[in-house]
């Protein structure tokens, strides 16, 4: 049996959490699918035998997929942001997430079809946006409104002039 972390992020999913957890595991690296539980009687929505709880890890985040139905839905309240060391790996973990029925966002944010919002962000945006300089950070930041995924050649350029 897994050991179940102290804290965790539980994740409601409505009877698709183990499909996720799958998915997290072999597209991410320091990802796994832990446990599966299965519910031990009915329960409103699913029943006896129906995977009630997934236990997975995320880039090595623990985490609790919980099939508790319809009733709530995922939001950009809540997003697992990447930091991506390069344009290969921006791009890789991207098109895995819209490519599998997701959703592309704005500035780097995708949403996977389960609902889950990420943040795929390249260390380099993030090293640009900080930049001391406030004309060099504003340049990367008005260079990211326009996208969707993040193109570092052109944040690069932003932040050189």
């Amino acid at each position: 049996m897994a050991t179940v972390a102290k804290n965790m992020i539980c994740l409601w999913y409505d009877g698709d959490a183990e499909d996720a957890a799958g998915f997290y595991a072999a597209t991410f690296p320091g990802s796994s699918l832990d446990a599966v539980h299965r519910a031990p009687g009915d329960f409103p929505s699913g029943k006896e035998g129906d995977v009630l709880t997934v236990l997975f890890t995320v880039m090595g985040i623990p985490c609790l997929g919980l099939n508790g139905g319809p009733a709530f839905k995922h939001s950009e309240a809540f997003s697992f942001q990447v930091a991506t060391d390069d344009q290969a790996e921006t791009d890789r973990y991207w098109n895995a997430i819209v490519g599998n029925g997701g959703e592309a966002g704005s500035c780097g944010w995708c949403k996977d079809k389960w609902g889950v919002s990420w943040q795929i962000t390249p260390r380099a945006l993030t090293e640009a946006i900080g930049d001391g300089d406030p004309a060099v950070a504003k340049r990367a930041f008005d260079a990211m409104m326009t996208m969707g995924k993040i193109d570092i050649a052109v944040i690069e350029a932003a932040r050189h002039g």
